[in-house]
């Protein structure tokens, strides 16, 4: 309700606000789309670089991974190319460590120390700080050779009878790897964040396998150098071997245990669900054998181009109200000029001629204003010229109708008085000559207008000379609505429709002859109804005096009084009012005059 109410008051006749609501949906509507879709677009930019940016922190830990890699495969294929320390080498794995012993001591002895396989993995592990432990094993002694973080090396026995440890060594598996947890417990390393390398070591001769080698890397030292090449990513990288072993964790979440979404990581999907919604990306590496995962959380992500939304959000804000506000004050200048055409145009319609617009703008509006200027100058000269002298000319005729009404009506009036002294004598000759006194008076009133109630009056002492006349036979009622009794209008304006009754509607052999006058408001005008229940008009002859009724220069006879009142009418307030007729014979007649309401004279009384 409230807002079909705000529609009819404020927006369904008002043109300029039509314009401006609409003017306002579609630059809303253009902004909003376009922001939503620059929105999308720099978000998915945004969403794009932060995904690079953890695909390149990812390829820098698969080269750094991959250069421990070639560095285990570089340290292995130095020791085939000397055959001295391959042949030590594989005297170790294949011997006790006393044996090894006695062995290179003969060696020394003739100048052979330089290639002991255990000084030359000691050297070589100096030579990256990441190096953990170094662990020789011999798959046929059953034992480990190991060194720390420190280069203190110490052989362990890890027969199968007490250990898990040489089923371990002999399982297959890739090169790279997450160093397990009884190898770990049996060296006393209790660092969980290790990533180990392998490499099989077989005899140079026979090619038989004699045991292998493990190197232990520091995967704290990954973060590290993702720091200092200042590699900046969301979420997590993880290194994990093919069967969800954490090598490598960025958030140290998963170390010591088996990744738990490795089903999802087998996804194609860009975007799964871990611990929660997250973008996943992966890098295999097939020398080693290890995956590099990018886990990046969708709300880290979106984070990023948080600020890019409410930037976005404030600059459309400022598009709308610009494109909003400098267009409705223009309009609504333009308004103000054409709301002040308008109420020009409605004093002109009220009857002011003599007003003028004042626009020296010579837009289109200042156009019309000039334009309407110049008809009204011209419509003056006009009415000067023409309608002015028309007036008088109605205004002459309407005297000159006046003029033929009253001999008309005194003639009639004197003729009744004569008829009532010739059949019943003088005694009520009195009362119907002061009844006819009041009735000469009005009718040579210099005026041309009276009050309603005095023309009922008029109406009343007319009807009283012939209720007088016919006492038994004929009555009358006059009814008019308080408000309008003091309404000014024509001076015999419903006198002679009652007169008309009485002199062809009255049938003076019937004793139940009824005139009924009622006068009241409708809408904005005044409706006089004369009712009789005479013996009606027959149709031809209505539609004969209907007719009459618009021909104003008929002769005088018959309906001289309707044509009268309905010439006037309509001389004086247009065609639209004036007398209308309805009848039935045997039913009676109604006799209807219409003209518009305008309140002026004295205040209304009850007739």
């Amino acid at each position: 309700m409230k807002l079909g109410k705000l529609y009819r008051n404020y927006i369904r006749n008002h043109l300029f606000v039509k314009v401006i609501l609409v003017f306002a949906v579609i630059v809303n509507a253009t902004i909003i789309t376009f922001s939503v879709l620059l929105y999308r677009l720099m978000s998915a930019s945004v969403v794009e670089g932060e995904l690079n940016n953890q695909k390149q922190a990812m390829d820098r830990v698969n080269r750094y991974i991959e250069q421990k890699y070639d560095w285990l495969q570089g340290v292995v294929s130095e020791l085939y190319r000397n055959d001295a320390l391959a042949s030590n080498a594989s005297y170790f794995l294949k011997h006790t460590y006393p044996d090894y012993v006695q062995h290179m001591l003969e060696q020394n002895y003739e100048g052979g120390g330089s290639t002991d396989v255990l000084n030359y993995l000691s050297r070589r592990r100096e030579t990256d700080p990441d190096i953990q432990n170094v662990i020789l094993y011999s798959s046929q002694k059953q034992t480990m050779y190991v060194y720390d973080a420190n280069g203190m090396g110490r052989l362990y026995d890890v027969n199968a009878t007490r250990s898990y440890i040489p089923e371990i060594m002999a399982a297959e598996g890739t090169a790279a790897f997450a160093p397990n947890v009884w190898i770990r417990k049996t060296i006393g390393q209790w660092n969980s964040q290790l990533y180990g390398i392998r490499a099989r070591l077989n005899d140079k001769n026979s090619l038989e396998n004699i045991g292998e080698l493990h190197v232990y890397f520091d995967a704290g030292m990954v973060n590290r150098v993702l720091e200092q090449n200042r590699i900046p990513f969301k979420g997590t990288i993880l290194v994990l071997t093919p069967e969800g072993r954490v090598m490598m964790d960025t958030s140290n979440r998963y170390y010591d245990a088996d990744f738990p979404y490795m089903e999802q990581l087998r996804s194609l999907n860009t975007i799964e669900t871990l611990d929660e919604p997250s973008y996943i990306s992966a890098l295999s590496q097939n020398k080693a054998g290890y995956v590099v995962v990018g886990i990046s959380p969708v709300d880290e992500v979106v984070q990023a181009y948080a600020g890019l939304k409410r930037t976005i959000i404030l600059i459309a804000m400022i598009c709308i109200a610009v494109a909003i506000v400098i267009p409705s004050l223009v309009i609504a200048s333009v308004a103000r000029r054409a709301n002040q055409i308008v109420l020009f145009m409605k004093k002109v319609e009220g009857g002011n001629l003599t007003a003028r617009l004042q626009d020296p703008r010579e837009d289109e509006l200042g156009q019309i204003s000039h334009s309407f200027n110049e008809m009204l100058d011209e419509l003056n000269r006009r009415i000067d010229r023409e309608y002015k002298a028309e007036i008088r000319m109605k205004q002459t005729e309407l005297s000159a109708l006046q003029a033929r009404i009253k001999p008309h009506f005194l003639y009639n009036t004197l003729e009744v008085i004569r008829m009532r002294a010739m059949s019943r004598g003088a005694e009520d000759v009195a009362e119907m000559i002061y009844s006819l006194a009041a009735l000469f008076r009005n009718s040579v009133s210099a005026s041309p207008d009276c009050a309603l109630r005095e023309e009922l009056e008029m109406c009343r002492l007319y009807l009283e000379l012939f209720r007088i006349r016919y006492k038994d036979k004929f009555t009358y009622s006059i009814e008019c609505e308080p408000e309008l009794a003091g309404i000014v209008i024509f001076k015999l304006l419903l006198q002679p429709l009652a007169e008309n009754y009485v002199l062809h509607g009255l049938d003076p052999e019937r004793k139940d002859n009824v005139l009924e006058i009622r006068v009241f408001g409708d809408g904005g005008r005044i409706v006089a109804q004369l009712r009789d229940n005479g013996k009606g008009i027959e149709p031809n002859k209505l539609k004969a005096i209907v007719g009459g009724l618009e021909t104003p220069e008929a002769a005088e006879g018959e309906s001289f009084g309707l044509r009268s009142v309905n010439e006037r009418l309509k001389l004086a307030y247009g065609p639209s009012y004036g007398v209308d007729i309805e009848s039935k014979p045997g039913e009676g007649t109604t006799v209807t005059a219409v003209w518009p309401l305008e309140k002026k004279g004295a205040e209304s009384d009850d007739v």
